[in-house]
């Protein structure tokens, strides 16, 4: 699995689509974007571990990261951004390749392709 991350709008989806020669259709059929949707912030350390397991089966798994930046004084939002990154953690463990994307620049962190 490529599990590719970094912060919203920074062009990950194309990024990743152009260094596999891949179209938008392709990523479709083979890969999920946005997988930081699936987490609400009240899931156990177990439960994130069953969705990672279920995401790492595409080929490609994308998510934002959320919790760069400002720090809420929202409780709840703050449950939200842990469990998401720890969600992102998990697929980053399971991947085979790493790629981090800003401003459109792909970064590999892990493996290669």
């Amino acid at each position: 699995m490529i599990f590719v991350t970094g912060p919203k709008f920074s062009g990950k989806e194309k990024c990743i689509c152009e260094m596999l020669s891949i179209t938008h259709e392709e990523f479709l059929r083979t890969g999920i974007r946005d997988v930081e949707m699936k987490v609400t912030g009240d899931e156990t350390e177990s439960e994130l571990e069953k969705i990672a397991e279920e995401l790492a089966k595409n080929t490609i798994v994308i998510a934002s990261e959320i919790g760069s930046g400002v720090i809420s004084t929202d409780q709840k939002e703050n449950e939200y951004r842990s469990r998401a990154g720890l969600l992102s953690q998990m697929l980053a463990k399971r991947a085979q390749v790493v790629v981090r994307v800003i401003c459109g620049i792909p970064q590999i962190l892990k493996g290669s392709l």
